[in-house]
């Protein structure tokens, strides 16, 4: 009974280091053991299954990427929405020089949070409409890399829509041009945060009847700090403010970063689980 037991468990264990043959799969194998994990293990383990399923991780962008080519579906649904948002905003506000910097952020900010929402939501459902989700999440493989795959996937949209709409926001608030490097890294910092969240939220609403409105509502309470970040990063670069102002609000967004997408990494097998 106990040789019976062992090789079980041996089974168990050569099943979760499919995708990690040298043994990095006991990282996996230790939380489903439910086994104590700190936060040097997560990081490690997330280390393992990136460096070790990253040609798994492009081949579910390049899989997303061809979609997009070939449907035009979700990126350009994005842009013309962000698009919209920012002309209304733009002849809606009274732009004075002394307004800009106050409204400007905000209104950077909420073209960019809605219009993930449209690229988040449809990151799942594409697959799901098409009957290939079924397959993806049967696909050998960890299913943190399916995570990683579908977040990369989905920072790429988001980020090529958002670089796109730039343009039209610097030149609508009167912005100089020195500004926009400093903005797409900022830009990106913020969609790495809601791109993390959302993509763990896109898959646990999927089977839902209501995911296209309950995405935004689970999503948006969890990432209010890192717009909050960003917010307050973009007034300060569009203010000129010293670096050292805003040394402490960089650090806030990385950290939240790092510790949701972390977070995101683990819960994801179990969401889509259930």
């Amino acid at each position: 009974m106990g040789s019976l037991h062992r090789q079980r468990i041996s089974n168990w264990y050569y099943n979760w280091c499919a995708v990690c043959r040298h043994g990095n799969g006991c990282w996996s194998f230790a939380f489903r053991l439910g086994r104590h994990a700190s936060s040097g293990e997560i990081i490690k383990r997330f280390m393992n299954v990136v460096f070790n399923a990253f040609s798994k991780i492009l081949a579910i962008v390049g899989k997303d990427v061809i979609t997009e080519l070939r449907t035009k579906e979700t990126v350009s649904a994005m842009f013309i929405f962000s698009m919209w948002v920012i002309f209304i905003f733009n002849f809606t506000f009274d732009l004075r020089a002394e307004n800009v910097t106050i409204l400007a952020p905000g209104v950077l900010w909420v073209t960019i949070a809605f219009t993930s929402m449209l690229g988040l939501g449809r990151s799942f459902i594409i697959e799901k409409d098409r009957g290939s989700l079924e397959g993806l999440l049967l696909t050998p493989v960890d299913r943190s890399v399916i995570y990683l795959g579908k977040f990369v996937s989905n920072v790429l949209f988001i980020s090529l829509v958002a670089i796109m709409v730039l343009p039209l926001f610097i030149i609508f608030f009167d912005q100089p041009l020195e500004v926009m490097p400093y903005l797409v890294g900022i830009i990106i910092l913020g969609i790495v945060g809601l791109a993390g969240v959302g993509t763990l939220f896109s898959a646990m609403v999927i089977h839902t009847r209501a995911r296209d409105t309950l995405l935004p509502i689970l999503l948006f309470p969890i990432v209010v700090p890192i717009l909050l970040a960003v917010v307050r990063l973009t007034t300060g670069v569009l203010d000129n403010k010293p670096s050292n102002d805003l040394s402490q609000w960089l650090g806030f967004a990385v950290a939240f970063d790092m510790i949701f997408m972390a977070i995101s990494f683990v819960l994801f097998e179990y969401v889509v689980e259930e």
